[in-house]
C-alpha cells in the first residue's frame, strides 16, 4: 500500500490536533489446540500459548507508534471462544482458564484479553452451560478477561433461555464487584450476530472460522470528524446533508487509511505467522472533550443528542463512516458505524444528565448504528427478568435487521436514579438511567425460542 505526501501530512494533523489514535491493535490468537482431558493440563496450554504467541506484541506496538508517531491506545488479545476449550475437560468451572488468560496478558502487558465467550444462539451444551455459570466469578476476580455470549442471529432466531440466565449472572457478576461500581458489568457483552473478527473489547473474540493468528485493527476518529464538520459548518457557504455525508465519507477515508497502515505494519513486524485481518473503522468516543459522537450530532444542528432527529443523524453518520471506510481499505470488518457507549462520551452523559435521552430514545438509535445498548448504567435493584428484557428488546433489533446489537448494561449496586457511577479511565461515568416501572417477569419467564425471521430465509 502507497501512501503519498499530501495524504501522510492530513495524518498527522488529524493527529496533533484531532485526537485520532488507533484504538486498539488487538491479536486473534487460536486455542483450538488446548483442549486437553483435565483442566491443569488445559489452563497450562492456554497459558503457555497465549505467552508465545503474544510474547511480542506490546514491544512491537510501541515500535510501530514510535516510528509512525500515531497513538497505538490498547493492545489487546482475542482467543477462540473459551466454552469449546473448556468442554473436553468435563470441568464443572471454568475460571481457572480465565486466571489463567489473566495472568499471561498482565504479563505481556496487554491491556485486554476477550473470549471468555459461548456461542448460544440455539441451545446450550453443558460447556456452554459451565461458561455461563463461571462468568460471574471469573469477571470478578480478574482484571483484563472480557467476556461476551451470542444469544441470537437471524439465522436461528433468539435463544430466550440464554437470555433469561444472563439477567441472573449480570446482577450476581454486579454485586460480586460492588465495591467497584458493579464494574464486571463492563466486561461482559451480549449479542445477537456476533462477528468473529471485532478487535474491540470487551465483545471480541476470536471466531472458529478465523485463522492461527490474526492482527485486527479498530481506528477511533470521532475528533477527526468533529473538526471537519466543524470546518463546513463554519465556511459560511449553505451546507447541505449531502454536503455533511461527503465530509463524513472523506474523513472516514483517511482515518481507515491510517488504521490499515498501521495494521500492516504491526503484522508484518511481528512476523511467525501472523497476517493482517481487517480494519474496524468505527467512530469509538472517548470521556475526552472534542472526541465524541454525540458531539458530531449536535454540529449537525439537533439542540440536543437525544431529541427528534438524532435516529436519523445517527444514520446519516453511520452510513457515511461505512461507505468512507469501504474505499479505503478491502479488509473492512468488525463492527464499523458509530458507537453510542454513555458512559465513554461526555456528551452522551451530558444529555441524559438534561433529560434529552433516555433508555429508550438509545434503543431506537441502536436500529441504525454498529452496537446497541453500550455502557448503560440503571438502579442497582433492577430485577434480573427486567434486566433479560432490556437485552431481549435490543436483541430483537438486531436479529429481525440482520445487523449486529449488542447490550453492556450495569445493574450499579446501591445506586438509583439521579446518581452516578464512576469507573474512569476509558470506561468513564454513567449517570444512572431510568427504566419502566412495569414488570415482564411473565414473557421472560415463558422461555423457548423467538423463531427465526422470514428475512433469513434465503436459500
Amino acid at each position: 500500500m502507497i501512501f503519498d505526501l499530501e495524504e501522510t501530512r492530513a495524518i498527522l494533523r488529524m493527529i496533533e490536533t484531532e485526537h485520532l489514535d488507533i484504538r486498539t491493535v488487538t491479536l486473534g490468537i487460536s486455542l483450538r489446540g488446548c483442549p486437553a482431558a483435565d483442566m491443569p493440563a488445559t489452563e497450562r496450554r492456554v497459558y503457555d500459548h497465549i505467552s508465545r504467541c503474544a510474547e511480542r506484541l506490546v514491544p512491537v506496538a510501541q515500535q510501530v507508534q514510535d516510528a509512525y508517531g500515531v497513538p497505538i491506545v490498547n493492545k489487546r488479545i482475542s482467543v477462540t471462544p473459551i466454552a469449546l476449550i473448556g468442554e473436553p475437560t468435563g470441568a464443572k468451572s471454568y475460571v481457572p482458564l480465565a486466571q489463567a488468560m489473566d495472568r499471561a496478558a498482565g504479563e505481556l502487558g496487554i491491556d485486554y484479553i476477550a473470549g471468555f465467550s459461548a456461542l448460544v444462539e440455539k441451545g446450550l451444551t453443558p460447556g456452554d452451560a459451565v461458561l455461563l455459570d463461571s462468568i460471574p466469578e471469573a469477571l470478578a476476580v480478574t482484571q483484563r478477561v472480557c467476556s461476551s455470549v451470542n444469544v441470537a442471529t437471524t439465522r436461528a432466531g433468539i435463544n430466550m433461555d440464554a437470555i433469561a440466565m444472563m439477567g441472573h449472572l449480570i446482577r450476581a457478576l454486579a454485586q460480586n464487584t460492588a465495591d467497584r461500581g458493579g464494574i464486571g458489568c463492563a466486561k461482559l457483552v451480549t449479542f445477537a450476530n456476533m462477528p468473529e473478527d471485532n478487535p474491540f473489547v470487551a465483545g471480541a473474540n476470536h471466531g472458529v472460522g478465523e485463522g492461527g493468528l490474526v492482527l485486527n485493527v479498530g481506528v477511533s476518529g470521532p475528533g477527526v470528524v468533529l473538526s471537519a464538520l466543524r470546518r463546513l459548518r463554519e465556511s459560511g457557504h449553505r451546507v447541505s446533508l449531502t454536503d455533511v455525508a461527503e465530509t463524513i465519507k472523506r474523513m472516514s477515508f483517511k482515518v481507515t487509511r491510517a488504521g490499515e497502515l498501521i495494521g500492516q505494519e504491526v503484522a508484518r513486524r511481528l512476523g511467525n505467522g501472523v497476517r493482517f485481518g481487517i480494519v474496524d473503522l468505527s467512530l469509538a468516543p472517548t470521556p475526552a472533550m472534542g472526541d465524541s459522537v454525540a458531539e458530531i450530532l449536535e454540529v449537525l444542528g439537533l439542540e440536543r443528542t437525544g431529541c427528534h432527529g438524532t435516529t436519523a443523524a445517527l444514520a446519516l453518520l453511520t452510513d457515511a463512516v461505512k461507505k468512507g471506510g469501504a474505499m479505503a481499505t478491502s479488509s473492512v470488518g468488525g463492527l464499523s458505524g458509530a458507537f453510542i457507549p454513555v458512559s465513554e462520551d461526555h456528551d452522551m452523559i451530558a444529555a441524559v444528565e438534561a433529560g434529552a435521552l433516555s433508555l429508550d430514545k438509545l434503543e431506537a438509535m441502536t436500529a441504525v448504528c454498529s452496537v446497541g445498548l453500550d455502557m448503560v448504567a440503571v438502579p442497582g435493584d433492577t430485577p434480573p427478568a427486567t434486566l433479560s428484557a432490556i437485552i431481549a428488546d435490543e436483541i430483537a433489533i438486531g436479529t429481525f435487521n440482520n445487523k449486529t446489537t449488542a447490550v453492556r448494561i450495569i445493574p450499579a449496586p446501591g445506586k438509583d436514579v439521579g446518581d452516578k457511577v464512576v469507573f474512569g479511565g476509558l470506561l468513564g461515568e454513567a449517570p444512572i438511567m431510568p427504566i419502566s416501572r412495569y414488570r415482564s417477569d411473565s414473557f421472560i419467564g415463558l422461555g423457548g425460542r423467538i423463531p427465526a425471521p422470514i428475512i433469513s430465509l434465503r436459500n
